[in-house]
């Protein structure tokens, strides 16, 4: 197969703001004697693939997609992978392989990302080939950002222009493993270095939807096509992606409706509760909470975050105390710091963002509200799993 015909096929990359092939990663393919096209991908992984016969093959089918290129829309972009593996074996100072391929094939370099893949396996040289390409207008791309070997710095240290999630990561996330606020964070992180995020390996609705909440700029994967050695048209998905765009945003309304929901029982389930706490009645006043399935436990702190009360819980058909948490401080706490700086000025219920609970390892929403003429927070966990 090393010796099959090397050609390049292209997988679009749709603007999640359009709908539109904003451009194409390119793929090697090699041609076998009948005829058949199969990805070189398993010989690049094989160590026992000869370099050289590699590096060959790597240039041969970079020419073809830099020549095939001309074909594209003036705005599209174009994504070459490059492997630090070739870097380190470049002698100091020596021309670039790919930038003298793309000084011939006329293509406007601004067109251009290279996407650095094998992050683990950088060499020295590569911040400085990574400043090479852009000087010469390039952009960069880092692949398999989130797996085991992209060490943080390395990335930061690149400056990169746009992030490939990790695939795996991403669609093991986008199934509802715990990896999904690892994600997220790894996104928000991207966007705040000002970073594009590409989501790769989208197959299903489920993984659009979860690329969408990521903030991904493209998307890349089989739900809307496969690499191909002809290019599509520019619209040709736009139809597709705004039927899933308007079901997703349908989604989250209903999710929204959800919120708003659990918001009137929350103030109705306060009101209740602020009578009876600032009574000083026994917990067994307490009636049972069949109305607010999502319940998980009440307690009190002072407005320092200290908590002066049991949890208390209902199971079994009756309320238990919890009171190993006496005395413990939350005021570190996200949600406890939110109703600080919200709550006491404006004397409203507030509602935490969703965060892992310590205690139960649940996903969970903290609602408060102070009572006592400000004296002491009146708190609500929440399980936030059907949320």
């Amino acid at each position: 197969m090393i010796d099959g015909l090397p050609f390049a096929v292209f997988q679009p990359f749709i603007d999640t703001a359009t709908g539109r092939i904003a451009g194409v990663e390119a793929l090697a393919r090699l041609r076998d004697g009948e005829g058949r096209a199969h990805s070189a991908g398993p010989l690049f992984a094989d160590p026992k693939t000869p370099p050289a016969a590699l590096r060959r093959l790597d240039r041969q089918v970079r020419e073809n997609a830099l020549e095939r290129f001309h074909q594209a829309p003036a705005d599209w972009f174009l994504s070459l992978n490059i492997s630090p593996r070739w870097i380190s074996r470049l002698r100091p100072a020596q021309p670039l392989p790919s930038l003298i391929q793309l000084q011939r094939s006329g293509i406007d370099p601004t067109r251009i990302v290279f996407e650095i893949t094998e992050l683990g396996g950088a060499s020295q040289r590569l911040p400085n080939v990574v400043a090479r390409y852009r000087e010469a207008g390039a952009r960069i791309a880092i692949d398999d950002f989130g797996a085991g070997y992209s060490q943080l710095d390395r990335v930061l240290a690149l400056q990169p222009d746009i992030l490939k999630l990790d695939m795996r990561l991403f669609q093991e996330a986008a199934r509802g493993g715990p990896s999904g606020e690892v994600v997220k964070a790894l996104a928000q992180m991207a966007e705040k270095t000002g970073c594009w995020i590409i989501a790769e390996g989208v197959e299903t609705e489920a993984e659009l939807n979860f690329a969408l909440e990521c903030g991904a700029r493209y998307v890349q994967g089989f739900l809307f096509a496969r690499a191909e050695q002809e290019l599509f048209a520019s619209d040709a998905f736009v139809g597709r992606f705004a039927r899933l765009r308007d079901s997703y945003v349908k989604q989250k309304l209903a999710e929204r409706a959800r919120l708003v929901h659990l918001r009137q029982q929350l103030t109705e389930l306060m009101s209740e509760l602020r009578t009876w706490a600032e009574s000083g009645a026994p917990a067994s006043s307490l009636p049972a909470p069949d109305s607010y399935p999502w319940l998980l436990r009440i307690y009190q702190c002072d407005r320092h975050g200290t908590q002066l009360t049991p949890n208390l819980e209902w199971r079994q058909q009756t309320w238990h105390a919890d009171d190993r948490y006496l005395g413990h401080n939350w005021s570190w706490r996200p949600y406890f710091y939110q109703l600080l700086a919200e709550g006491w000025e404006e004397r409203r219920l507030t509602l935490s963002t969703t965060y892992r609970d310590a205690t139960s390892n649940q996903y969970c929403l903290t609602a408060g509200q102070f009572i006592d003429n400000g004296r002491r927070l009146l708190l609500v966990d929440i399980d936030a799993a059907d949320l």
